[in-house]
C-alpha cells in the first residue's frame, strides 16, 4: 500500500481540531477492511491459511482420531467438529497479530500516519476483515462436516446463534492478538508465542475429548477453561441441548478478555504508531 494510493480512497475532511468525523472514520474503517479482503486475491498463500488448513484439520481429526476416540469417524465428527472450529478460530486470531506486526515492521503505519484518516481505522479495519475470514473458514468447515455426515439438529437458529457467538469470542480474543503483534519483535516470535498459548488451552478443554475422561486435577482447569465453555456452547447450539450456562460463561469470558486486552492493545498501538 502506498501513501498515494491510500490517499485517493480513504482520506476524508477533518474537523478544526484535527480529528476525523465519526462517520468518516467509520467509512475509512470499512474501506481498510475491504482493502484487506481484496488483498487475498493478490496473495494466494492466504487461501492456504483460511481454506486448506481448516479442511486439513477436519480430515485429520475425523479420520486419524475418530476410530480410536469414538469407535468411528462419523461418531467422533459429531462431537469434535464444533471443537475443531473453535480451535481453528483461535489460531486464526493470531494471523491478525502477524499481519499487524508485519505492517509495523515494514513501515505501513508510518505511511498511513501522514494521511488525514482516523488513527484507529487501519487497526479496526484489519480486525473486521479478519473476522470476515473467520466466518469464511467456519462455513467451509461446517460445509465439509455436512458432506462427511455431520448434521445440525439444532436448526437454523442454533447455527446462526452459534456462529455469532464464535465471532464475538474471536473479536474479543483479537485484542490480545493485537497486543502480541504490537509487542513482538517479528512475525516468527508472534507465531511461537501464539502456539505456546493456544495449544495447551485447546487441548486441555472439551474441544476434542470429554472432560470427565481427564485426571481430576486437569478436570478442575478444564471446567473453567474458556475454550471448554465456547466448545460446549457451540456444540449445544448446533446439535440442540442445554446451552444457557456455557453460552453465558462464553460471553463472560469474551467480555473479560476484551476489557483487559482492549485498553492494553490500544495503548501499545498508539505508542507504536
Amino acid at each position: 500500500m502506498t501513501a498515494t494510493t491510500a490517499s485517493t480512497t480513504i482520506t476524508a475532511p477533518v474537523t478544526k481540531s484535527g480529528r476525523v468525523r465519526p462517520l468518516d472514520g467509520l467509512r475509512q474503517t470499512f474501506t481498510m477492511a475491504w482493502r484487506s479482503l481484496v488483498a487475498v486475491k493478490h496473495n494466494p498463500l492466504e487461501l492456504v491459511d483460511y481454506s486448506i488448513t481448516p479442511i486439513m484439520f477436519v480430515f485429520l481429526f475425523t479420520y486419524v482420531l475418530g476410530g480410536q476416540m469414538a469407535g468411528s469417524p462419523e461418531a467422533y465428527l459429531k462431537y469434535a467438529l464444533p471443537g475443531i472450529i473453535v480451535q481453528n478460530t483461535l489460531f486464526m486470531t493470531m494471523y491478525t497479530a502477524m499481519a499487524l506486526n508485519t505492517d509495523l515492521t515494514k513501515g505501513v503505519f508510518d505511511r498511513l500516519r501522514s494521511l488525514p484518516i482516523a488513527r484507529s481505522a487501519p487497526l479496526i479495519g484489519r480486525i473486521t476483515a479478519d473476522l470476515a475470514k473467520h466466518v469464511w473458514a467456519l462455513l467451509l468447515m461446517i460445509g465439509l462436516g455436512l458432506l462427511l455426515g455431520f448434521r445440525i439438529t439444532g436448526g437454523l437458529g442454533g447455527f446462526l446463534l452459534g456462529t455469532l457467538l464464535v465471532v464475538v469470542f474471536a473479536a474479543a480474543v483479537s485484542w490480545s492478538a493485537v497486543l502480541i503483534g504490537m509487542l513482538a519483535g517479528d512475525a516468527e516470535k508472534v507465531q511461537a508465542f501464539a502456539f505456546t498459548i493456544i495449544f495447551p488451552i485447546t487441548f486441555t478443554s472439551s474441544a476434542f475429548v470429554m472432560v470427565d475422561t481427564m485426571p481430576g486435577w486437569l478436570q478442575a482447569w478444564s471446567d473453567v477453561n474458556p475454550v471448554t465453555h465456547l466448545s460446549d456452547a457451540f456444540r449445544g447450539l448446533l446439535l440442540g441441548g442445554a446451552v444457557a450456562e456455557p453460552v453465558l460463561w462464553s460471553l463472560v469470558w469474551a467480555a473479560g478478555i476484551a476489557l483487559v486486552f482492549c485498553p492494553l492493545a490500544m495503548r501499545a498501538y498508539r505508542a507504536k504508531t
